[in-house]
């Protein structure tokens, strides 16, 4: 089944409201993109620019690689793009290229390696574990709320210096900020809420200023760019790009994963047995979530791709919902196959960008797939999922669950 010219240009990537559209059939939408167009034109509409779509691994990747007729330092989301640029341009990690992009990367890399990681990553055992315990014995929960929100939240903001006692508040800020469930909350509203967690990291870096800690914010304020210290508003922007990032597509591979398993028995059956490595399920995991569905570029010098010629200025949209399902790359690529292997997927996107945070994603979801298999015999979900409404990340904000308990004897040792 393909879709027609006509009703490609029907669908605007650009329409949150489309990606919650049940009607809208998008891996049909994908695959007909891949074939047939894969440098496709979102035309304009309800006063947004138009863009182009890229659908197809290779072409993302290539994207990825190319710092020289692209750039990411006029936004790398939609939103920004389409809004006229990003105001963290050229301090803000993701959205800086070039050298400065790289002393930055440096600066991040040494409190986000796997070396430095190691006692972090022994929290999220300790508190996953912990609270699948809890789920277990209760005989179930809202997954997304009690768990998932939960995980990573306290991990990044352990890391950030974050009062225990603020955490509600910053996550419900990033989930107005980028992946509300309420059609009432507009952009205006998400506006808002990305300007709410600016202002509070701002009063946290001069408090930082005043009496530094151990923690990534202290860190970043005694750090310097060719002997130029990082300014305050360096600071706040890279801590927002490291909320945003280390909380929203975390738990929302969480949920997805819980959901996906509860409804491929199966293949948690695979895990469960130990007929699959845990750091191989990671990566389907995070191949079949692509929670985040897109990253953006700009042209900045004239180039072809497909005998189609982009031009400077023009947006470039890379799109890993269409690229980790692609048929080019992953074999039988609409199965989800815990063994899959080689899986070389886009969830962390690719090149000088790749994301700083991969390490510690895989750290979260993998001591959550840890937990369920010791913890349980198995879940299933009890209601129905309550979707996102975002153009840029994808996922459900509640997944109501029961748990099987596992009484065996090994569950009970943390490890």
């Amino acid at each position: 089944m393909t879709v027609s010219t006509t009703a490609l240009d029907a669908v605007d990537l650009g329409d949150p409201g489309t990606f919650a559209d049940d009607a809208l059939d998008l891996d049909t939408y994908w695959r007909t993109l891949r074939d047939t167009a894969p440098v496709h034109w979102n035309p304009p509409a309800d006063g947004r620019k138009g863009f182009w779509v890229l659908s197809r691994y290779d072409d993302i990747m290539a994207v990825y690689r190319d710092d020289v007729n692209f750039t990411s330092e006029r936004g790398n989301v939609l939103v920004t793009l389409l809004g006229g640029g990003d105001a963290g341009a050229g301090r803000m990690l993701a959205v800086t290229d070039g050298h400065r992009h790289h002393e930055l990367r440096k600066i991040l890399h040494r409190v986000l390696s796997p070396r430095v990681l190691d006692e972090v990553a022994r929290a999220v055992r300790v508190n996953t574990r912990q609270l699948i315990r809890e789920a277990v014995a209760s005989g179930g929960c809202d997954f997304a709320e009690e768990i998932a929100s939960r995980i990573p939240m306290t991990t990044i903001s352990n890391l950030l210096g974050v009062p225990e006692e603020d955490r509600d508040h910053l996550l419900a800020q990033t989930k107005a900020a980028l992946s509300t469930d309420d059609d009432d909350i507009d952009e205006v509203d998400s506006e808002m809420a990305r300007n709410e967690i600016l202002m509070y990291f701002m009063d946290l870096v001069e408090e930082r200023r005043a009496a530094p800690g151990d923690d990534v914010i202290s860190m970043l304020i005694g750090s310097s760019i060719d002997g130029v210290p990082l300014s305050d508003e360096d600071v706040v922007l890279n801590c927002y790009s490291l909320i945003i990032g280390g909380d929203e597509t975390s738990r929302l591979t969480m949920i997805d994963c819980v959901r996906t398993l509860a409804a491929r028995p199966e293949e948690w059956q695979r895990l469960k047995q130990g007929e699959v490595a845990v750091d191989t399920a990671v990566d389907e995991v995070l191949r079949w979530a692509s929670p985040t569905m897109h990253f953006g570029r700009s042209v900045v010098r004239e180039t072809e791709l497909h005998g189609v010629r982009l031009r400077p200025g023009e947006i470039v949209t890379l799109w890993h919902a269409s690229g980790n399902r692609d048929e080019r790359v992953f074999e039988r690529p609409g199965a989800f196959d815990l063994g899959r292997t080689p899986n070389k997927h886009l969830a962390f996107g690719y090149g000088p960008h790749f994301c700083v945070g991969s390490y510690l994603a895989k750290v979260e979801i993998a001591e959550l797939l840890t937990a369920l298999r010791d913890f349980t015999t198995g879940f299933e979900q009890t209601a129905e999922s309550l979707p996102i409404r975002s153009n840029f990340l994808t996922g459900f904000s509640t997944l109501p669950v029961r748990f099987h308990p596992d009484h065996s004897g090994r569950k009970e040792v943390d490890r």
